[in-house]
């Protein structure tokens, strides 16, 4: 299976002044989601987004994804301007994705087939990444005869099995429970550090964050940009449990949270509408 490097010449993705504007029509103006935004992530970078509810970090990875385009500013991946959506990024959502009258096996392929890519070659990765999972035995199931858990595997097997260069992860954990996003976060820091791939992670939650993440990007209140980039000290492999007692993560921790409360007392003050 295809292996991405975390060496390379250009940065996996790069962003300049980037901002995004959606027009209202009820209120007759345009709130605007990110303004400025600026960042660089390392080929096979774990990067953490983390930021206060409507602070554009689901924007910002929309916009990487090619599914939505900036009113100013730019966006390369390798090197090159993002035009829309390609075979070098897969995204990950939070609600699963998943098409219910499918099994598993034929959601994983779903990607390839979208990609007109599925043949005797590209078959072979879909045990394989079904495998990766951890969800061998399954792949006759249907959405409906698997735990939530399951049900984002799935959509990781899915969007694995297209072998992109760059995984953009949309608060994928959050609407399991709390053990199951443990388990979660430790197989996707296993499977990644197989795989060596590029990962943009959206996440609410700073444990998440330092568990996971080689740098986490702390975005500010609406418009977003980024506030402060901060390397994650703890060597891996990290087991969320157990680097909670250490000095290095109760300091970042606190760190975080200093900048995240900062800015959510802002928008606190801030008013409902944001006009370009």
């Amino acid at each position: 299976m295809a292996e991405h490097h975390r060496a390379g010449g250009h940065p996996a993705v790069r962003a300049v002044d980037v901002s995004v504007e959606y027009d209202r029509s009820r209120e007759k103006d345009k709130l605007v989601a990110l303004e400025n935004f600026t960042l660089e992530v390392r080929a096979g970078e774990f990067l953490m987004v983390v930021g206060a509810s409507g602070c554009g970090k689901s924007t910002f990875l929309n916009v990487v994804a090619g599914l939505l385009f900036p009113a100013k500013g730019q966006v390369w991946v390798h090197g090159e301007e993002v035009r829309g959506p390609g075979k070098d990024r897969a995204v990950v959502f939070q609600d699963y994705a998943l098409m219910p009258w499918r099994s598993v096996e034929d959601n994983v392929k779903f990607g390839l087939e979208m990609q007109r890519r599925l043949n005797g070659d590209t078959k072979d990765r879909i045990p394989h990444y079904i495998e990766l999972v951890g969800l061998s035995g399954f792949e006759k199931s249907y959405p409906r005869e698997l735990s939530g858990g399951m049900r984002q595997r799935v959509g990781l097997a899915r969007a694995l099995a297209t072998e992109p260069s760059i995984l953009l992860m949309d608060e994928p954990f959050a609407a399991v429970d709390a053990l199951t996003r443990e388990v979660m976060q430790e197989e996707l820091a296993r499977i990644i550090g197989e795989t060596k791939q590029t990962v943009i992670f959206i996440t609410h939650s700073v444990d998440e964050a330092i568990t996971l993440g080689d740098r986490i990007a702390v975005v500010t209140s609406r418009p977003g940009r980024i506030k402060e980039i901060l390397p994650v000290p703890i060597p891996r492999p990290r087991n969320g449990r157990e680097i909670r007692h250490l000095s290095e993560y109760t300091d970042l921790r606190d760190r975080i949270w200093e900048l995240l409360a900062g800015e959510t007392r802002l928008m606190a003050r801030a008013p409902e509408t944001t006009e370009s």
